[in-house]
């Protein structure tokens, strides 16, 4: 392993990088002009920091001192900031925060893509605190310590950050870090109990204890008792996902959130995904319909479409709505969404859209319009094997530029698409996470 020269020296930061650190280059001797991604600095700055790692092409470095602060730093509200791996952008103020996202977008965009937008979209932002409503904590009793961490993993993602709470996450949960902590660390089974998934609907509130062996009854109680205090619905899960149960096979809660624009409420399990930023989520779904502007009579083609997240709100206007999601749960839970709803205009198909669709009874049938919602892996297997002739318009919600960014590079320039516009939408705020959306027309 080539050694790490941990002298302090001094960096001045050029740039911001995709993931939030700030960008220099190495100055003198055998590493003149070598990059060093340095964590917690800005562009503009001078700081005194520490070599952290070394490749053959770059180093990594973390920040000692501020020697001259960029006018866009501020303090970061979090106490743990810097260590907790949750929030790399604290230290940035809110409004220049997008600003760098956008940039992240457009350098993807012409990067990788080899293209560039119409019209940049003026980015969505909501709040800023409070926000993140779906989420894992990781478990791992420290004897060292004398206790058991209940959190985020650190930056060094080899360790669980010892925090008391989190001001991202919404604060019914995000202020009971450190009472689930002793609460995990008061049972029996604190060294089995790896994570903690957490998620909250607008009425309750659920936590999922991931388990290696089997819970004593102490155990149990204490559970049982934590649930009534901090009026909590407790899941387990002994095994796989096919294992999450309610703690004694209890009813379930309900948990669901209400799209009051779309008069659509979407029902979903605890390991489900949906959207981590609700009143973000809400204005990202009106920015979506907006821009792929159905009209009375269209048929809309929706994949990717999980719960029903867009689909649903689509139903209102569209004739019809074709719903296409790889996770036969998320699946039936559109479809129990659409009844629940009493949107008759809605179906749901399950497909992996990374394979051959040829056979695929909804794939030939004809669209106006197409919404595309995929992970991180992008679209590009399925966008060259539907048929795009018929359709007027693209949306494609993104949540990671690069693959956005391929997959235009690939409609644009070998489909013969237009970029019509593009722009980021603030998901994570604090976060290096980028949630973008752009719009395709012939």
């Amino acid at each position: 392993m080539a050694r790490i020269d941990q002298t302090p020296f001094q960096a001045h930061i050029l740039d911001l990088s995709h993931d939030g650190r700030g960008v220099a280059r190495r100055e003198g001797g055998t590493n003149d002009g070598k990059t060093v991604f340095v964590s917690g600095a800005l562009p503009g700055e001078t700081v005194m920091v520490q070599q952290t790692s070394r490749s053959r092409s770059f180093d990594q470095a973390k920040t000692l001192e501020v020697v001259e602060a960029s006018p866009d730093r501020v303090e970061p509200r979090c106490l743990h900031f810097g260590v907790c791996g949750g929030c790399v952008l604290q230290h940035l103020a809110e409004d220049k925060q997008i600003h760098a996202k956008q940039r992240v977008l457009l350098e993807n965009l012409e990067r990788i893509g080899h293209v560039t937008p119409g019209e940049v979209l003026p980015s969505l932002v909501d709040a800023a605190w409070g926000y993140r409503r779906k989420g894992r904590f990781s478990v791992r009793r420290v004897e060292k310590k004398g206790k058991t961490l209940v959190g985020f993993r650190e930056q060094d993602p080899r360790f669980v950050a010892d925090i008391d709470e989190c001001h991202t996450v919404v604060p019914e949960i995000g202020m009971k870090i450190s009472a689930l902590s002793a609460l995990v660390d008061s049972m029996d089974a604190r060294s089995v109990l790896p994570q903690i998934e957490f998620i909250a609907g607008d009425e309750a509130r659920a936590l999922v204890f991931r388990h290696l062996e089997p819970l004593s009854e102490g155990d149990l109680q204490k559970l049982r008792d934590f649930a009534a205090a901090e009026d909590f619905a407790i899941y387990l899960q002994p095994k796989g996902l096919d294992s999450v149960h309610t703690l004694d096979d209890a009813p379930p809660p309900k948990l669901s959130f209400r799209l009051a624009p779309w008069d659509v409420e979407l029902l979903f399990r605890p390991l489900d995904f949906i959207q981590v930023n609700g009143s973000l989520n809400e204005k990202m779904i009106a920015r979506t319909l907006e821009l792929l502007d159905v009209q009375p009579g269209e048929r809309v083609l929706d994949l990717f479409c999980g719960l029903g997240n867009f689909t649903l709100p689509l139903a209102r206007t569209a004739a019809e709505v074709v719903g296409v999601e790889g996770d036969a749960g998320l699946v039936a839970r559109a479809r129990q969404n659409a009844e629940h709803n009493g949107l008759a205009n809605a179906e749901f198909h399950m497909a992996d859209l990374t394979t051959d669709l040829c056979q695929e009874r909804w794939f030939k049938q004809g669209f106006d319009k197409l919404l595309l919602d995929p992970a991180r892996a992008g679209a590009l297997e399925v966008l060259k094997q539907i048929p795009l002739d018929g359709i007027k318009r693209i949306v494609y919600v993104s949540c990671h530029p690069g693959s956005l960014a391929r997959d235009a590079g690939y409609l644009v320039n070998e489909r013969g698409w237009k970029l019509k516009s593009a722009g980021v939408m603030d998901m994570f705020p604090h976060t290096a996470h980028v949630e973008s959306i752009a719009v395709f027309e012939r």
